[in-house]
């Protein structure tokens, strides 16, 4: 028996034990943590979709019977959309997750400029954590204001960046309009996450600025499941995750280079969250290059949920805002990307007779509350316009 199958056979019987919802979602599958014996044998557990961790954790408020450890163990709680309450256990191998930033190079003499949100969302504290870990300095300035931050990255020499790629682009932008090329620029290190690195960011990053890149996937409920490394297709997996890929209807594992959805069991004893469905589509290699798994790359979504500026967007968020206006018939949310920039816009089909009003106005202001995400245009179509069976949420991006 590998190692991986003695974590996964301890696992299921602490969870089994300590984790009343782990034993709910079991016993109405027949199954007991004896017939968990190793990796082979989570098949036999069903997959746990978002969709239903939200509504196990509303009916068992507030971390739905998942966290096996006292709640004032805790060290940080955080929100995510359903809404969940997303405990954030204390890591069983610390050290194991500072993988994406040694692989940069993070260490002592490096000033980091730490780019994500540090309220409600994990990212920017659990960076903060693992850059300070690896006996950096973290410059805390969250996103925004770009100015400000050039000034912070020249001032105090700079040389690493945590955020998003499209962020880094903005950034050495502005820096170059204020006559700082890329021989100014003192940043030599950057790690990604939140959305799609592409080709073209990676050539001018490592290319025509020299840095040493990494692109981090992840998820709230998981945290990182993996990264990149140069000569590497896709990213490789963290220890603290096991991922199977699978088929999407049944839930059934696929074999190595197949494409299905992301599944996922986070190894953490604390708060295990057994084959949960990440919504991603992916593969698996067939031959890792990595010293765990590896996954070839994620291929899209396999359920009406996106990432949109580094937050999902849900349709039940929307469904909150939506029903404060009973004259919305139908709501559709269309995403693009010009300028490489994420625009938001939402589009309502009214019941016949009804009057609009300040509707968009009021919608606007209730669906940005609702969903986290700015709302840059609310259009209120004309009937019919929107397909009744049509997805909710419309991606319409295109990645450079």
């Amino acid at each position: 028996m590998t190692d991986i199958d003695d974590r996964i056979r301890e696992l299921v019987q602490h969870a089994y034990e300590r984790a009343p919802a782990v034993r709910t979602l079991m016993g109405e599958a027949g199954l007991a943590h004896s017939d968990i014996q190793g990796a082979d044998d989570l098949a036999k557990i069903p997959v746990l979709s978002k969709d239903s961790l939200v509504e196990i954790h509303g009916a068992n408020p507030p971390f739905g019977g998942f966290l096996t450890i006292d709640p004032d163990d805790l060290p940080r709680i955080y929100i995510s959309p359903g809404p969940i309450y997303d405990p954030q256990p204390p890591p069983e191998d610390p050290e194991a997750l500072l993988a994406p930033f040694e692989y940069i190079g993070i260490g002592r003499g490096d000033r980091v400029l730490n780019t994500f949100m540090y309220h409600l969302t994990p990212a920017g504290i659990l960076l903060d954590e693992a850059i300070r870990a690896c006996g950096a300095t973290v410059i805390p300035t969250g996103p925004g204001n770009t100015e400000l931050q050039i000034m912070m990255m020249m001032a105090l020499g700079a040389s690493g960046f945590v955020g998003q790629p499209s962020y880094l682009m903005t950034l050495l932008d502005k820096a170059a309009e204020m006559g700082m090329g890329a021989g100014a620029v003192p940043l030599k290190k950057a790690l990604f996450s939140a959305e799609p690195y592409t080709p073209s960011q990676q050539a001018r990053f490592e290319g025509d600025y020299g840095m040493k890149t990494t692109s981090a996937y992840g998820t709230a409920d998981l945290g990182f499941i993996g990264y990149t490394r140069a000569g590497l297709q896709g990213f490789c997996i963290m220890p603290s995750i096991y991922l199977q890929v699978c088929d999407p209807e049944t839930g059934a594992p696929l074999p190595a280079g197949e494409t299905g959805e992301i599944v996922a069991t986070t190894l953490n004893k604390s708060y295990p969250l057994i084959r949960f469905g990440t919504g991603d589509l992916g593969a698996l290699a067939p031959a890792p290059q990595c010293e765990g798994q590896q996954l070839l790359g994620l291929y899209g979504r396999s359920g009406d949920a996106i990432k949109v500026r580094g937050m999902f967007l849900h349709p039940n968020q929307l469904k909150v805002a939506a029903m404060q206006f009973p004259e919305i018939k139908e709501m559709q949310v269309v995403i693009t990307r010009p300028a490489n920039r994420d625009v938001i816009t939402v589009n309502v089909e009214l019941y016949e007779g009804a009057d609009g009003g300040d509707l968009a106005e009021k919608l606007g202001a209730l669906a940005q509350q609702a969903v986290r995400l700015r709302i840059d245009a609310v259009h209120v179509l004309e009937a019919g316009a929107i397909d009744p069976n049509a997805r909710k949420i419309v991606d319409e991006r295109e990645w450079a």
